[in-house]
């Protein structure tokens, strides 16, 4: 009887434990405003897993996505968008002073000066995301492109989402920036709440920059996900849907 008992402790215990391994958690980490710098290349010492968001028209972006996609990355277009603030965006900006023409040929300029780009995200956009008309060119210029695009969530007055849900653009949504304080305290602490939440929700979308202090950091710490049980993976695994092309696209995808 004592046997039975132990056998049976021991099944169950190994049937929760592939349960866990069958639905782990999962974490899609984007690193974005590359392209400028030549420290922007330490990312590429990073896990593959690590998906690469490219600033278009920069010195280095071109060959950084080529050689980060040899790598195995997943690549995206960091789209740059007006600001409140006024910042300046660089080449490729969308204002609001742009007309329907103008905005769609920008983007789709945009994505062909960083290869392999299957996604996008909106650098800055505090301004712009929060525009009907802005948002719904950008979007159907997307998916006129095939690509899915991540809300970096500048504003809680976002339409992209929106706009993305409206014409069937595969859609995420940052919820954790990473490393807006870059000392050795505020990024454990924000990773470690990055951890906490992944558990909580099943999978998270965090967003991070390439300071020498953020990579620093990952390089000693992308390890703690598996000993916590969670997956790192690229942006597009968490859709909903197969965006390759030969799985075509879903009209209702969303982050799952």
């Amino acid at each position: 009887m004592r046997l039975f008992y132990s056998l049976l402790l021991l099944t169950l215990n190994t049937s929760q434990s592939y349960a866990a391994q069958s639905y782990a958690a999962q974490i899609a980490l984007i690193i974005d405003d590359i392209g400028y710098r030549h420290s922007d290349e330490t990312v590429l010492a990073l896990p593959s897993t690590v998906t690469l968001s490219v600033l278009p028209h920069t010195p280095l972006g071109k060959q950084l996505a080529k050689t980060a996609h040899e790598k195995g990355h997943e690549i995206m277009l960091h789209l740059p968008m007006q600001a409140l603030n006024g910042k300046t965006l660089g080449l490729g900006g969308l204002t609001n002073t742009m007309s329907e023409a103008q905005i769609r040929n920008t983007v789709i300029d945009a994505i062909d000066s960083v290869p392999f780009a299957k996604g996008a995200n909106n650098h800055m956009g505090s301004l712009l995301t929060q525009l009907d008309n802005p948002m719904l060119w950008i979007m159907e210029t997307l998916k006129q492109k095939q690509l899915y695009f991540v809300d970096s969530m500048t504003t809680r007055f976002t339409k992209a989402g929106d706009k993305a849900d409206q014409l069937g653009v595969p859609l995420l949504k940052r919820q954790l920036f990473l490393d807006n304080d870059t000392s050795a305290s505020a990024l454990e602490k924000q990773f470690s709440v990055m951890i906490s939440q992944a558990h909580i929700e099943g999978n998270l979308v965090a967003i991070a920059h390439p300071y020498p202090e953020t990579i620093r950091f990952l390089k000693a710490n992308l390890q703690r996900l598996e000993i916590e049980g969670i997956d790192l993976v690229p942006a597009s695994s968490l859709l909903s849907i197969d965006i390759s092309p030969a799985g075509g696209t879903n009209p209702t995808a969303t982050l799952r």
